[in-house]
């Protein structure tokens, strides 16, 4: 495995055990698992909270002992523009307020311009995660914007693969040795999501299970999976649909992998943000948590 140097590699509290995505209709299953022990921690969209208002059960959560990490989506560290300083202090401000561990965000761009130009009359927002090129220029270009994400942030920074179904003809490097070197020349943090990993491969047609070997598996804070669908021989992740038997099958895979490296398995965190509810959401905690028992040897009964 590769090393980010001690200097610059950023420590946190590990987060273990299942987490969730927090959201008001499964307010009370989550405090339902916390109280009995099947919750390890939530992630918030910081876009959704006011940080002079958080919701009374992500309060309670927080109370009670458990990490509430906080998760940006409109960040756009990937970009060519510079990091938004507005964007960062909000999110610096909902950290503190959740008393987050961590703050979470992408590998991605999001908008073309920071602002107006001649040509566009807006900034151009795609509305989604978009995947970067990975050229050696535009990772020069992702540890400046990254560093100076850390730099501001009141918290360790982990970032987040993302679910890529094209790929730039410039790509210099492919995915794992792109955020090894990311890795190593900020010691950021990584989110491994697995569903994106599977999205992106079978999109590619490269084999998951070898590129998920090749990640460096100690910079990750902790794992995200979540459920899709097919369309049209792509895999789309929805995260609002189950979490398929490859994706599940992905996830043991990466529990074998840190058993076997003799590490430490981040927390295991089920993403859903369509059809939220806690007759979709609690079978899907199940079968996470379920996955990860039987990876290790250790079926919940």
């Amino acid at each position: 495995m590769i090393h980010a140097s001690e200097e610059h590699t950023q420590h946190m509290r590990p987060l273990q055990g299942t987490g969730a995505g927090w959201r008001p209709p499964i307010a009370d299953l989550l405090a339902e698992r916390a109280r009995a022990g099947r919750l390890g921690f939530v992630e918030v969209v910081a876009e959704n909270v006011d940080p002079r208002a958080v919701p009374a059960g992500v309060t309670a959560l927080r109370e009670a002992g458990l990490p509430v990490v906080t998760h940006g989506v409109t960040l756009g560290l990937a970009g060519a523009d510079r990091v938004d300083g507005a964007r960062l202090a909000r999110l610096g401000a909902v950290a503190q307020a959740l008393g987050s561990p961590a703050v979470s965000e992408h590998v991605a761009f999001v908008r073309a311009a920071s602002s107006a130009d001649p040509l566009h009359g807006d900034v151009l927002e795609a509305g989604h995660l978009m995947p970067p090129p990975r050229t050696r220029e535009a990772l020069d270009v992702l540890v400046d914007n990254v560093r100076e994400a850390q730099a501001a942030l009141p918290v360790p920074l982990a970032l987040e693969n993302v679910a890529a179904l094209v790929g730039w003809p410039e790509d210099e490097l492919d995915e794992p040795a792109w955020l090894t070197e990311l890795v190593v020349r900020t010691g950021c943090r990584l989110v491994l999501d697995v569903a994106n990993l599977f999205s992106s491969a079978t999109a590619r047609g490269t084999d998951p299970v070898a590129e998920l070997c090749r990640f460096p598996l100690e910079a990750v804070a902790y794992v995200h999976v979540a459920g899709g669908t097919w369309e049209d021989g792509l895999y789309l992740d929805t995260h609002a649909h189950p979490v398929p038997d490859p994706v599940l099958a992905l996830l043991t895979t990466l529990v074998a992998a840190y058993d076997e490296a003799r590490l430490p398995l981040p927390g295991v965190m089920l993403e859903r943000d369509s059809d939220v509810s806690p007759a979709t959401v609690g079978p899907e905690l199940d079968r996470v948590e379920g996955a990860v028992a039987r990876a290790r040897g250790r079926v919940r009964t």
